[in-house]
């Protein structure tokens, strides 16, 4: 009879255990917002900007597939921090009609914007079905401009001192990072946006050294305590979330989403990241 009663409180006790994390998983932490503070050293960065912030904002996912009142929430509070260069990093949108145009364009009304300049890239959700409709992705800009964000298209843009640089999308219509990085002055202070890290083991840079920003990954939005995330959509597995050095003089650091690609988190909290600029030493 011990037995039998040891047997049934250990079934109904996991049962509740999996039921708390599941409620947790569900309705808790994939709004949990977290901002993640890192000192960012970057060449050449002029004494103006020395202590100016920039704030990371990527993979906010407007659509069906969760409440996205949570964007604009998070957007309000992140005002608050007054951040002096604001960078997204793509996947503005979880498309699947033009519903989600007019979704983009009542939560972009409360788009965070920098005091000294504010610019974006768009990732492969931003290109409708199948990463294929151009026509989507002119749209999502046109509705990203308006709100103050400079969509760079293979293009790079100076914004007060800081010279940003931004790369479509892999997965898109218009990648062709070769078009912008043999022109980028590497006597300026220069930040690379890119939606998907995996093109950082691409042979596309043209010996650029300084900070690389990511997004796409989510950090795989589920990962066990002590494990590698079980799913991550990039080629290179090592490309999960946070800062990693890529050991030649580039520092990639990948966003971990505002947004949810569906709606269900576990130890991988949506994140805003606050870069503090600085300059940096040489050794």
């Amino acid at each position: 009879m011990k037995r039998r009663k040891f047997i049934k409180n250990t079934v109904l006790g996991s049962a509740g255990i999996g039921f708390i994390a599941g409620l947790y998983s569900w309705q808790i932490e994939p709004f949990w917002l977290e901002f993640v503070n890192v000192k960012m050293p970057i060449h050449n960065l002029p004494k103006s900007l020395i202590g100016k912030t920039v704030m990371q904002i990527s993979d906010i996912h407007v659509g069906n597939k969760f409440e996205y009142q949570h964007i604009i929430d998070s957007f309000e509070k992140a005002k608050l921090l007054k951040p002096d260069f604001v960078l997204y990093t793509g996947d503005f949108v979880s498309y699947e009609s033009e519903e989600q145009l007019g979704q983009l364009k009542e939560v972009m009304k409360f788009a965070v914007t920098g005091t000294l300049g504010t610019a974006g890239v768009l990732g492969n959700h931003d290109y409708g079905e199948d990463w294929l409709e151009q026509d989507v992705a002119d749209k999502i800009t046109t509705i990203l401009e308006t709100a103050g964000i400079s969509i760079l298209n293979n293009q790079q843009k100076e914004l007060n001192g800081l010279n940003i640089v931004g790369l479509d999308d892999y997965w898109g219509l218009n990648f062709n990072p070769n078009k912008i990085m043999p022109l980028v002055d590497k006597n300026k202070a220069n930040i690379v946006l890119c939606h998907n890290p995996d093109v950082c083991d691409l042979n596309v840079w043209s010996n650029y050294t300084g900070w690389i920003l990511s997004g796409h990954t989510h950090g795989g939005q589920v990962k066990p305590p002590f494990l590698k995330p079980p799913i991550l959509p990039v080629k290179n597995k090592r490309y999960s979330a946070g800062e990693i050095n890529l050991d030649d003089g580039r520092t990639l650091y990948i966003n971990r989403a505002l947004g949810n690609l569906y709606q269900v988190r576990f130890n991988v909290r949506p994140e805003i990241t606050i870069f503090t600029l600085e300059r940096f030493a040489k050794s």
